[in-house]
């Protein structure tokens, strides 16, 4: 209660000052809101307020249980939250938990006692590092612990396999049966070389009582996540088809009457998430649609299921907390607010449904600063399509003035580029600086259907470059836009992205910023952990001199080969803990805009992975970022 009555102290200072343009110092105010669940008499929210401590350099947390009534607010503890969530099975004699466990030797003290000293460690299979941890033998495993005597049973019997599944993976891969008998948990029954090559999840059940365990999605051979039971005990869960494909359609199954049924199997998109109705009749789910994240649901058991939408507008909708009665709990955000919760009402008789702010965490930070105008732009590309674009204009836009303008290229390659807040990336700050920001649903990301999403993979070079440059050239028309100071800017793919549209780029951009990109196609396939990645979208391994549309990928489509013709300012930002994206990447792509006598910065954070997460060294980036945009554009 202290932190909420301190906000709303704080409401009425700052809302009496004028509205200011967002800053980097700003956006590190900004409290994090998680909706994390509903109390079991579904009136109540559980959230998590994060708020970044740039002083100490880390975050302090708080709970609270919000009212869906009324709004109300009660701090609580973490110890008290924890016993609200605890994964209890249906007499609540037993509860699930996941701890790591040590299996593997890798060590060197593993194989040799004497030497506890040394740092070796020994691997017989690519699974060696993933993400920012390198693997020291130990895996998640759930565990069922008897709430009165303590003892545990590991359910996934010593086997060296993840659950939750590294490195993102929650408590969502692991449920009770509805009758508290079976646990049913996801997990990549792989190991070493065999693990990184593939996206084999599948969804186990272990029988309590015969301590055996069943493959639910046998010859399923793609990621099978997130199972769910409805009020009746009908199974549900999200799979993808092909196996290596990380980016595949992700449809919705059930499992009824013993028969596996896709439920989106016609339905020209992809769902993210999920959740059952309370009596078990229909499914909402989350699924990015026309640059923006809205809900839908769909009737399992109708004749022919259909798909409907229920949300629509210039938001996302990130997350479905739960349902109390008639309201669907969620988080909502746009490119101007962070995440608050919100709630849907399913009463409504026609879509669009209406949605309704219920936490207030930042309103008193929001009072004082200035939006930035959000617009859609439809761009003709080179091949005669229609292609969605962004644009956000700064806080004061002035037609009759010119504005400097940036390219913003968003990373996946497949991700949806849709009313998304970062507090790195975020798209509000840049323009609030004084830039126009044109951010293109290029080629591959989803929301604009299937095909559109699928034809980026072996083609990262191709049709999404003369995407990129129609989106710049079609904003630069503008009398408002100075086209004597583009830039473009991007992480991850969208670093590639940068590196390659410095090769091509034909004098449009002043300078570039690339963050944790590809800047070399061949050695990524050597030193990224997740090798299914690139054997999909490079279309195989460097070797294959016979494969054509491998040997594309690193030669026409690596933008290493491209420097001679680099001509412009960059900025390469690179983490030291970054497995997907290592930081030879940025290291190669620097040495060589020096060596050609290019204007050129290297920003290292030997601490951070393929993001940036620690306060300080975040506003570190925001400052060096903005800085090198006022010395190269203004």
């Amino acid at each position: 209660m202290r932190r909420i009555t301190l906000i709303l102290t704080l409401f009425m200072v700052y809302s009496t000052f004028a509205q200011q343009p967002l800053t980097p110092e700003k956006l590190w105010e900004l409290h994090r809101v998680s909706g994390i669940g509903l109390t079991a008499d579904k009136n109540h929210v559980l959230i998590g307020v994060t708020t970044p401590n740039v002083k100490n350099n880390s975050f302090d947390k708080e709970y609270y249980k919000l009212a869906i009534k009324d709004g109300k607010t009660v701090s609580i503890t973490k110890e008290q939250l924890e016993l609200l969530t605890e994964k209890l099975n249906n007499n609540k004699s037993l509860k699930l938990i996941h701890k790591e466990v040590k299996l593997t030797p890798v060590l060197a003290k593993d194989f040799h006692k004497d030497l506890d000293k040394s740092s070796g460690k020994i691997y017989q299979g690519l699974d060696h590092r993933h993400w920012d941890k390198w693997n020291e033998g130990s895996y998640n495993h759930v565990f069922i612990e008897n709430i009165a005597s303590g003892a545990l049973t590991d359910i996934m019997q010593g086997l060296p396999y993840y659950c939750p599944q590294e490195p993102h993976g929650g408590e969502e891969d692991y449920i009770w049966s509805p009758d508290g008998k079976k646990v049913l948990y996801v997990t990549k029954a792989k190991v070493g070389t065999q693990y990184v090559v593939s996206t084999n999840t599948d969804i186990y059940q272990y029988d309590i009582a015969t301590k055996t365990t069943t493959n639910l999605t046998e010859g399923m051979m793609g990621y099978d996540t997130n199972p769910s039971f409805s009020k009746e005990g009908v199974l549900a869960w999200l799979s993808m088809k092909e196996d290596g494909n990380e980016a595949d359609k992700n449809d919705l199954y059930i499992l009824h009457n013993g028969q596996k049924i896709n439920l989106t199997a016609t339905w020209d998109n992809t769902v993210f998430s999920y959740l059952w109705s309370d009596d078990g009749k229909k499914i909402y789910f989350i699924a990015a649609t026309n640059g923006t994240q809205q809900l839908f649901e769909i009737e399992p058991f109708a004749k022919n299921p259909t798909v409907k939408q229920l949300t629509k507008g210039i938001f996302d909708i990130n997350n479905i907390i739960g349902q109390s009665g008639d309201l669907l709990v969620v988080t909502r955000n746009d490119m101007n607010r962070a995440p608050e919760i919100y709630t849907v009402n399913l009463k409504g008789r026609k879509a669009p449904l209406e949605v309704k702010q219920l936490s207030h965490i930042n309103d008193y930070l929001y009072k004082n600063i200035a939006k930035c105008p959000v617009k859609e732009r439809t761009i003709k590309t080179t091949d005669g399509k229609d292609m969605l674009a962004w644009v956000i204009y700064p806080p004061d836009f002035n037609p009759k003035k010119k504005y400097p303008t940036l390219l913003y290229c968003e990373g996946g390659p497949q991700s949806a580029l849709t009313q998304f807040y970062s507090f790195r990336w975020n798209l509000q700050l840049m323009a609030s600086q004084g830039y126009i920001v044109i951010a293109p649903n290029r080629r591959g990301m989803p929301g604009h259907g299937v095909e559109w999403n699928a034809q980026i993979s072996g083609d990262w070079g191709g049709q999404v470059m003369k995407d990129y440059l129609a989106a710049i050239d079609d904003i630069a028309k503008e009398p408002y836009v100075d086209s004597n100071r583009l830039g473009a800017v991007g992480a991850s793919y969208g670093g590639y992205s940068v590196y390659n549209l410095a090769g091509i780029h034909n004098k449009r951009f002043k300078t570039f910023i690339a963050h944790c990109g590809v800047f070399n196609t061949q050695s990524m396939f050597g030193t990224t952990e997740e090798t299914f990645f690139n054997n999909h979208e490079f279309a195989g391994p460097y070797w294959e001199k016979n494969n054509a549309l491998a040997q594309k990928a690193y030669t026409e489509f690596n933008p290493i080969e491209k420097v001679a013709a680099w001509d412009t300012p960059i900025l390469i930002i690179h983490g030291g803990k970054d497995y997907r994206v290592p930081e030879e990447q940025g290291f190669q792509a620097f040495t060589a805009a020096q060596l050609r006598g290019i204007k050129s910065k290297l920003l290292y954070f030997p601490d951070e992975n393929h993001w940036v997460l620690q306060p300080q060294n975040a506003l570190l980036w925001q400052r060096t970022f903005f800085d090198w945009l006022k010395e190269t554009l203004q």
